[in-house]
């Protein structure tokens, strides 16, 4: 079973207000949010490879201390959107892997990924179906509204909060992929556009500190929980 890694890092973390993309920012431990990433998951046993998606004007990722490292495959071009950029991605990584391999797709700026947690994301696909995700259950009373009036309370029932890595087999990512680009389809993750083809999508649960950074306060808590990893390992 070989497994490869791309890691999309072409945002540029508007909501930040910073003058960096969010992706390079630094933690309390002196790595960036990127390099934390990479920190857990290229150690891993299971990964052979990585390619990353950065923007061709990209002035940060030479700083990394992962640039060099001897699992780094390559550097793809970033996309506009996460899709063309992992599709790019895809692309780059065709020359070492082939189309039954795996592929994990990692968000950049979730630091907090447990390697526990990787493993058994590849544990659960290694005996078929075309790929699967992290999720965690919501918990919450859900709210649908309008002009911040409530309308109604959602059942949450059977909803998941979806996460990264999200591993699915690389031909069947690559026809996804290619089928939203030539279709004008809008997605917000690889697990919707393998569903638009009609791939099966296995959710395995995760680890709900595996947060996604988006404002100034989850730096704060992803500081918290890292910190509390190192104590705990």
């Amino acid at each position: 079973m070989n497994c490869f890694l791309i890691i999309p890092a072409s945002g540029s973390g508007s909501r930040m207000k910073t003058n960096i993309p969010k992706q390079y920012l630094r933690l309390k431990n002196g790595l960036s949010i990127l390099d934390q990433s990479l920190k857990t998951l290229l150690k891993m046993d299971d990964i052979l490879g990585c390619v990353v998606a950065i923007p061709q004007d990209d002035e940060h990722f030479h700083t990394s201390a992962y640039q060099k490292h001897g699992k780094m495959l390559a550097i793809a071009q970033g996309g506009q959107e996460r899709f063309h950029s992992v599709l790019n991605a895809l692309n780059t990584l065709s020359e070492f892997a082939n189309e039954n391999d795996w592929v994990l797709v990692h968000d950049a700026v979730r630091p907090c990924i447990k390697a526990s947690d990787v493993q058994s994301l590849i544990n659960e696909l290694r005996d078929g179906n075309d790929g699967g995700i992290l999720a965690t259950p919501v918990v919450d009373t859900l709210k649908l509204a309008d002009n911040s009036e409530v309308q109604q309370t959602v059942d949450r029932e059977g909803l998941f909060q979806a996460q990264t890595p999200q591993m699915f087999k690389f031909g069947v990512l690559v026809k996804a992929l290619e089928n939203v680009v030539s279709n004008n389809i809008h997605i917000t993750d690889e697990a919707e556009a393998v569903a638009q083809i009609g791939g099966k999508v296995k959710i395995i649960i995760g680890s709900k500190d595996n947060i996604k950074i988006t404002v100034t306060d989850d730096l704060q808590l992803a500081n918290y929980y890292l910190h509390n990893f190192t104590k705990t390992s």
